[in-house]
């Protein structure tokens, strides 16, 4: 396989342990194994470092009833010139094993809209999507992911094509496929404000209203980094049948470390 076509973790040892056993033994402690698993459309899930944000993650992954087949939807942190990007092929590798991208699922997507790019250096860099990763291996051995990393300067109109294109493309697969919107919610505000703020946006999420997040984000200034994502996975889970949202978990990183002062907001959703 050429080196281009396999993605090295990019923050292992930073943002999780690079060691295989110590990263399998700290997502074991934050997975909630009593919880009832459902069949599931969608999930919202943070994406800051696992000590911070990966109990709320693995609340929500505990909660769904986890197909093989995985579309991750998450921003792009890095300055990137294309908008939506797509690896459409290869392989990431993490410290639980490689995970295979699904060559003809990624194909099928981009068939649907000519917004796709294919950029494979546009994920090298960017954390929102790999983190999840663990918690989906922890969980399953036979994996294989379409992953998609969003720009921020991307209209709602090209968020609400990707969307209707991601859900096109789950209705023509063999097989269950669970859409994954990786964001943060709040940044750097104080737990008041972060509560107040985050709980505009869960609430549009939890209606099912994409262009309702889109606008309370914008409108009220809401420093949720991957809102764009997760509006197009609101879109897709619509379009998908989806009728409910749950919210599985919500914490804010100054519930982790006790400063309260400049915290993270972190949501788990189900869509279902």
């Amino acid at each position: 396989m050429k080196d281009n076509k396999k993605r090295k973790p990019a923050v292992a040892g930073q943002f999780y342990p690079a060691n295989a056993e110590r990263l399998k033994s700290l997502v074991e402690r934050m997975v909630e194994e009593d919880q009832e698993r459902k069949e599931t459309v969608c999930v919202v899930s943070p994406h800051a470092g696992l000590e911070f944000s990966g109990y709320v993650a693995g609340a929500v992954f505990s909660s769904v009833e986890l197909p093989s087949k995985f579309i991750l939807l998450g921003p792009n942190h890095r300055n990137v010139q294309s908008g939506i990007s797509i690896m459409k092929e290869g392989v990431w590798e993490t410290p639980l094993g490689d995970v295979p991208v699904d060559d003809s699922l990624a194909e099928s997507v981009m068939s649907h809209s000519n917004l796709i790019q294919e950029d494979t250096r546009a994920h090298f860099l960017e954390h929102s999507l790999e983190v999840q990763l663990p918690f989906l291996q922890y969980y399953k051995n036979d994996i294989s992911i379409v992953p998609f990393s969003i720009a921020p300067m991307v209209s709602y109109e090209e968020l609400e094509e990707l969307g209707t294109a991601v859900a096109s493309s789950i209705q023509e697969s063999s097989g269950n496929v669970l859409i994954v919107a990786s964001t943060d919610m709040s940044h750097f505000v104080s737990q008041e404000t972060a509560k107040k703020k985050d709980f505009l946006a869960i609430e549009q999420i939890l209606n099912l209203n994409p262009r309702g997040l889109y606008e309370v984000v914008t409108k009220e200034n809401i420093s949720m980094c991957g809102f764009q994502p997760t509006t197009s996975a609101l879109v897709a889970s619509k379009k998908l049948g989806a009728q409910e949202g749950s919210l599985i978990k919500y914490q804010t990183s100054g519930d982790i470390i006790g400063n309260f002062n400049e915290v993270v907001g972190y949501a788990g959703v189900r869509i279902t």
